[in-house]
């Protein structure tokens, strides 16, 4: 399961989506993400279900990485899917005690699935082909009229590819303390819920220690190459658009436009 979390991990390939300024990637996730709760008919989801499977053959990212991040999100899914099946009013096709399931419940539970899916695989695609200092050099760019309201941005934005980066990290490390416990005959899987989460201590413990442990070297790291802060600081790559990225917003809003008109 722990393998199967997508979020923060970086796919490396030659693709015109990697090559890609990270501020367009920025702009399409956000697109995609409000697209998803404009279409009011099953028909309306065709369109971001197309972009998906197109970007992805250009990310040229195997279908399956994106299918493995769906796991982590499954109890959700089929959680808010049951619920909304269950307590939707409406026709009601069958019933049994003081559970009915409407016609209207399974629409909406239909539409909140499938939302949920479209937007965990589409979300994924922007860490999968950015890095994380591309994802920190858009990010402050993006923010940079709130320096105007004394916001640190620059700071802001290192920490949040430092937390996208130390996801993938620590979930290794979880896997492995896990298994080393395992060897130890540490039982995870039998019990109620309560002797499953006592049988977690022994994983808690040294995976905080090895976090701040980790830190504290990235903090030793950053200091040995005198970093304080971004003021003034020049960058390896520097951002700038390209001639893919004006047909990527430009293609972009087309697919806007699409959402927008259909019904």
């Amino acid at each position: 399961m722990l393998r199967d979390i997508t979020l923060g991990q970086y796919y490396p390939a030659e693709s015109i989506v990697h090559r890609l300024d990270p501020r367009v990637k920025f702009a399409g996730t956000f697109i995609y993400i409000v697209s998803l709760f404009v279409f009011k008919t099953f028909w309306g989801f065709i369109l971001p279900a197309i972009w998906l499977v197109g970007i992805v053959a250009l990310a040229k990212i195997p279908p399956k990485y994106l299918i493995r991040g769906l796991k982590p999100v499954l109890f959700l899914l089929l959680f808010m899917t049951v619920m909304n099946l269950l307590v939707t009013q409406g026709e009601v096709l069958a019933q049994w005690w003081i559970f009915k399931i409407t016609r209207e419940g399974i629409r909406t539970a239909g539409f909140m699935g499938l939302r949920l899916a479209l937007l965990v695989m589409g979300s994924s695609l922007m860490t999968y082909t950015t890095t994380p200092t591309a994802l920190t050099a858009a990010m402050e760019r993006i923010f940079r009229p709130l320096k105007i309201f004394k916001v640190p941005v620059h700071e802001l934005a290192m920490m949040m590819s430092i937390a996208l980066r130390f996801i993938p990290i620590l979930l290794e490390e979880t896997d492995r303390i896990m298994k080393a416990q395992q060897a130890r005959g540490a039982d995870f899987e039998s019990g109620n819920i309560l002797k499953r989460a006592r049988a977690m201590l022994p994983i808690l413990v040294p995976l905080f220690v090895s976090a701040f442990r980790r830190a504290g070297d990235l903090a030793q790291a950053m200091e040995a190459r005198c970093y304080h802060g971004g003021e003034g600081r020049t960058k390896l790559h520097p951002l700038k658009y390209a001639a893919r990225d004006i047909v990527a917003y430009l293609i972009m809003i087309a697919y806007l436009t699409g959402c927008i008109l259909i019904p």
